[in-house]
C-alpha cells in the first residue's frame, strides 16, 4: 500500500530535485517504483457500493481482483477532487520542488486531468511554481512509463521545458495494444458500444483493442489467448524501430505470456506494470497490454 510520502525527494548526490513529476494512480506505476523515482501518485478512486477505497493506497490490484471475482455489485470509478491535487501539489512544493510536470489519463477516459488543471492553476497563482498538466491520451503504462523515463531526467537536472517537451515527445510515440477476456467490463463502465460488447461475448473470442487519442479503438477478434497474444506481438514489432517496452498486467500469468511474446523482437529491458483497481474495474480480470514507444 502507498502512502502519500515525503515532499522531498533527493538524486543520488544528495540533492534537492528541483522538478517533481506527477501521475494519477492509473498510471498503475508500482508503488517501490514510483517512491525510488520521487514520482508523486495521485490516487482515483474505487468504489464497490457505499465501500469507498483509494486507489494504490487502501486497495490494491491483488485484492481488488478477489473483490471483483466474488462481489455482487459491480465497482466503480470516481476521479480526485481538487483539493486532492492541491494537497498534493503544495506538498511538493513546500518540500522545495521549483517546478512540477504532471500527466493524466486520457481526458475523454476521465475527468481527472481537468481536475488536475484547476488545481495546478490554483496553486501557481498563490505560490507562483509553474505546474505543467499534460494530457496523456492513454492509459496504464501508456503514460506510466514515460513518467519513469522523465523521473529520471529530472533527477539527473533537466528544466521543467525540457521534461514538458520530451514528455510531448514521448506521449506521441505511444503504442498501446491491448487483450481483454471480454468486453464486458468497458461496456459497464461506458467505454465501448453494447453492439460491439455483445458481438465479442456471443463469438466467445478475445477482443484486441489499442487505446488512440483517449479512445478504446477495437482492433479485431481473435480465437484464443495465445493467437491474441501473437497478434499483439506482431502489431508492435510491425511499428519498427522501439525505444522502450512495457507490459501490464491483470495477473502474472498474463503478463509472463505477453512477455515472452515480445522477447521474440525486442531484446532491450520490459518494465512490467501491474493494472490496478481503477483500470481492472474497466478491463477486468484476464487482461494485459503491451506499450511500445518507437523511437524518432
Amino acid at each position: 500500500m502507498r502512502p502519500l510520502g515525503g515532499a522531498e525527494f533527493e538524486n543520488e548526490v544528495g540533492c534537492i530535485v528541483a522538478i517533481r513529476i506527477v501521475v494519477d494512480s492509473t498510471a498503475d506505476i508500482p508503488s517501490a517504483r514510483a517512491r525510488d523515482l520521487g514520482i508523486e501518485v495521485v490516487p482515483l478512486t474505487v468504489l464497490f457500493g457505499d465501500e469507498s477505497f483509494r486507489d494504490g493506497v487502501d486497495l490494491d490490484g491483488s485484492e481488488f481482483y478477489r473483490r471483483l471475482a466474488t462481489s455482487a455489485q459491480a465497482p466503480t470509478t470516481s476521479t480526485p477532487p481538487p483539493g486532492l491535487f492541491e494537497e498534493h501539489y503544495r506538498k511538493l512544493v513546500a518540500g522545495g520542488a521549483t517546478g512540477i510536470l504532471a500527466m493524466h489519463i486520457g481526458s475523454e477516459l476521465s475527468a481527472t486531468y481537468s481536475v488536475s488543471r484547476t488545481a495546478a492553476e490554483a496553486v501557481t497563482a498563490d505560490t507562483g511554481v509553474p505546474i505543467e498538466v499534460l494530457d496523456s491520451r492513454t492509459v496504464s503504462s501508456g503514460f506510466g512509463l514515460p513518467a519513469e523515463i522523465l523521473a529520471r531526467e529530472a533527477r539527473e537536472g533537466a528544466s521543467l521545458e525540457q521534461l514538458k517537451a520530451h514528455a510531448q515527445s514521448l506521449l506521441a510515440r505511444v503504442h498501446l495494444v491491448a487483450v481483454l477476456d471480454t468486453l464486458e467490463y468497458l461496456r459497464r463502465g461506458g467505454r465501448i458500444g453494447n453492439a460491439r460488447a455483445m458481438l465479442g461475448t456471443l463469438l466467445n473470442v478475445k477482443p484486441l483493442l489499442e487505446v488512440r487519442d483517449s479512445k478504446v479503438v477495437p482492433l479485431e477478434n481473435v480465437r484464443t489467448r495465445a493467437k491474441a497474444q501473437e497478434r499483439i506481438g506482431q502489431i508492435i514489432a510491425g511499428l519498427g524501430e522501439l525505444e522502450a517496452v512495457a507490459i501490464s498486467q491483470s495477473d502474472a500469468a498474463v503478463g509472463g505470456q505477453l512477455q515472452r511474446v515480445v522477447q521474440t523482437f525486442w531484446k532491450g529491458p520490459i518494465e512490467i506494470f501491474s493494472l490496478g483497481p481503477v483500470v481492472g474495474t474497466h478491463a477486468g480480470p484476464g487482461a494485459g497490454a503491451v506499450v511500445a514507444i518507437t523511437r524518432q
